[in-house]
């Protein structure tokens, strides 16, 4: 199981079309240094849009992929594209610029109509990712016919979309368990936070057998935003899943850099990374003085302190037992 990152593609939304290129550079590397290494990005309409669609409020696709050169070898890194902009010139050099896959999207019962675009993908040679966008408005058992006729059309990967953020838990895990009966191919979820269940949905889309969680950092995407990358990593990883994600360093990427970057466009950021510590390690707020306290004396990292001793006494900690918590952690 892993998780796919929409931050530079979904999350451009917050910004405009999509994000800067010092930005995405930036949340690239803060990803790859995490150990995420699934990540889409660029227009947030997609590849092609900036000409087609007019979405311009972003740099070009080329622009993307010049910055991108460096980290491509590094993490599996591509684009999104609406099925009815697939044009052979653009993907053509999506694929020569090096990038890992390329994200066919249409709304559910379109496939049909998407074929051409997926066959033009798989002639590069590239990955090719698929989104049942607005996912609901076909039955479990309707979109698992679709996903079967893409997956033999070549689809590599496919996604549920709940576009709207409408679904609950058990939907989430209908939709999962049809698809999987149905393919042999990966599949992903993808949840918005409309109704503020995009966690519970992706804990169990996971629970229902969901190779892959759509995410973005701080939430970050149009409407009520996605799944929060560093909340999923965060009970994925409580679950048993993702080893391979350092949580640490992500929060430390998000308070020291992104945070901070986010705040001239005004985003505001649901859960911090203080506060999500707090409940993944099941320490009250109440301490939160202290371990601040302590922290700051003993110059260690605030989030460590607090996993590791509520690790030892979640129920009234007292400061010496964080002074030698603290100790160790030097």
């Amino acid at each position: 199981m892993n998780l796919f990152d929409n931050t530079l593609r979904d999350g451009g939304n917050v910004v405009g079309h999509g994000f800067s290129t010092n930005l995405t550079v930036s949340i690239v590397k803060g990803l790859l240094n995490a150990g995420i290494q699934d990540i889409e990005l660029g227009n947030c309409k997609g590849l092609g849009a900036y000409e087609l669609l007019g979405a311009d409020k972003a740099p070009s696709d080329q622009e993307y992929f010049d910055v991108l050169q460096p980290y491509l070898p590094q993490g599996r890194i591509g684009m999104f594209m609406l099925a009815k902009c697939a044009r052979e010139e653009n993907i053509q050099k999506a694929a020569a610029a090096g990038l890992s896959f390329l994200r066919v999207g249409a709304n559910a019962g379109d496939g049909a109509g998407s074929v051409e675009a997926v066959k033009l993908v798989k002639k590069t040679g590239l990955t090719c990712r698929y989104s049942l966008m607005k996912a609901y408005v076909s039955t479990p058992e309707e979109l698992a016919a679709e996903a079967k006729m893409l997956q033999d059309a070549g689809v590599d990967k496919i996604t549920i979309m709940d576009s709207a953020g409408t679904m609950f838990p058990q939907e989430a895990s209908s939709y999962v368990k049809a698809l999987k009966s149905a393919v042999s191919i990966p599949v992903g979820f993808h949840g918005h936070s409309n109704l503020g269940l995009s966690q519970a949905n992706a804990l169990s889309a996971v629970a229902a057998g969901a190779d892959e969680i759509d995410c973005g950092l701080l939430g970050m995407a149009r409407s009520a935003g996605n799944c929060a990358t560093e909340l999923a990593a965060a009970t994925l990883k409580k679950e048993g899943y993702l080893p391979e994600v350092d949580l640490y360093k992500l929060l430390d990427y998000l308070n020291t850099e992104l945070i901070p970057a986010m705040q001239p466009y005004g985003y505001h950021v649901a859960v911090n990374p203080t506060d999500l510590m707090l409940g993944l390690a099941g320490c009250h707020s109440n301490f939160l003085p202290m371990f601040r306290k302590v922290a700051e004396e003993e110059k260690v990292s605030l989030l460590r302190l607090i996993a590791d001793v509520s690790a030892i006494d979640r129920k009234t900690p007292p400061e010496e037992l964080l002074h030698k918590v603290a100790a160790s952690l030097k």
